[in-house]
């Protein structure tokens, strides 16, 4: 948020946001918003119930102190993956999310990346997608000669988003095939396309545990890539995925700061973090 403000030339609206001793959360804005245009930043990461719960609360605390307009940027928008019914007698939360966001009193939201497109769907107020894709392109046009490098995506449901950072690249693009066996665990099992002697560069939307990133990286790897490095959206990164990839065959992890780095991430001598500061912010000035 600091980044953002810095970026537009303005300074952060000043709020107190605490809990009560029974953990209830509570939000007293400190600047007088009548008839403002006002933006409420906070990504719903883990602790994911409590972010959700601070920004319905603050959009409500805006609404009753008669902003003009709010708006949720929502970099990293929470339970994105529950975004279908997989099997019988399961919720769709990415939707609930939506309905919650809306009712509370935003006017309009702004994410980044979601998981699938047609969450935009989910909500009944002008919704606004951010791609990320320009930024991680920048970077590795920047860091990387472009005549030996391929796009892999790690599973055949990222081949769109892939099949943009070649085309944007000017490169070939290849896919990791793999069958998951059981949640948070995965197993590879071929790489469809020609990836001998090239630096791999891996794309996708969100990282948590990092076991399909490892497990692509080694396949690649065994069929020859010289190297294989990631760019990701979201670092979720939970548990000891860190460690993994610190561990792994991974050159590089790079992650946006869409979802606020732990300092396990920055302390990783594997991870490297941009900005999408300014992303954000000329969104919001637009």
């Amino acid at each position: 948020t600091q980044d953002v403000a810095a970026y537009l030339g303005i300074e952060v609206g000043r709020s107190d946001v605490s809990n009560f001793s029974d953990g209830e959360c509570n939000v007293e804005i400190g600047e007088n918003v009548r008839g403002k245009d006002c933006f409420v930043l906070q990504s719903t990461c883990a602790p994911a119930n409590i972010h959700v719960m601070e920004v319905l609360i603050m959009i409500d605390a805006l609404k009753r102190a008669s902003a003009r307009r709010i708006t949720a940027v929502v970099p990293y928008y929470g339970y994105a993956r529950q975004d279908r019914k997989v099997k019988p007698r399961v919720p769709i939360t990415a939707k609930l999310l939506a309905d919650l966001i809306a009712t509370a009193g935003a006017d309009r939201v702004l994410c980044m990346d979601l998981h699938a497109g047609q969450i935009q769907g989910f909500f009944d107020i002008p919704t606004d997608n951010l791609y990320a894709l320009p930024i991680l392109a920048r970077d590795i046009k920047a860091r990387r000669n472009l005549d030996n490098v391929m796009v892999v995506s790690p599973d055949v449901g990222g081949v769109v988003r892939a099949r943009a950072l070649a085309k944007r690249l000017d490169c070939l693009l290849a896919i990791v095939d793999k069958r998951r066996e059981r949640p948070g665990e995965s197993e590879v099992m071929n790489i469809i396309g020609e990836v001998e002697g090239k630096e791999c560069i891996l794309i996708d939307d969100i990282i948590d545990s990092g076991g399909t990133l490892v497990n692509a990286a080694s396949a690649l790897l065994a069929n020859g890539a010289l190297s294989v490095t990631a760019y990701i959206t979201h670092g979720v990164l939970s548990g000891t995925a860190v460690d993994r990839i610190t561990a792994s065959s991974l050159e590089e992890l790079v992650i946006t700061d869409s979802i606020q780095p732990r300092g396990d991430m920055v302390a990783s001598s594997k991870v490297r973090v941009i900005s999408t500061a300014a992303l954000i912010g000329e969104a919001i000035n637009r």
